[in-house]
């Protein structure tokens, strides 16, 4: 429960668009990130898939980083 998988995106620097796995959405930070967010969280698909990535991704290494200590 403690562990969040985020995806940012970025350009010029600047954070536009995040996926943020305890929210379960993306969430925009400039107008151009609103737009894709709104976008991005009607495909069900996508969000399906970027929510597995915690489990995929951040469960799977948490148990070797433990293992370690």
């Amino acid at each position: 429960k403690d562990i969040q998988f985020s995806r940012s995106y970025y350009y010029n620097k600047l954070e536009f668009l995040r996926f943020d796995s305890n929210l379960g959405r993306y969430v925009g930070y400039t107008e151009l990130g609103v737009k894709n967010a709104e976008r991005l969280n009607k495909d069900t698909s996508r969000i399906a898939a970027m929510k597995a990535q915690r489990e995929a991704y951040c469960l799977n290494n948490v148990g070797i980083d433990y293992q370690t200590v």
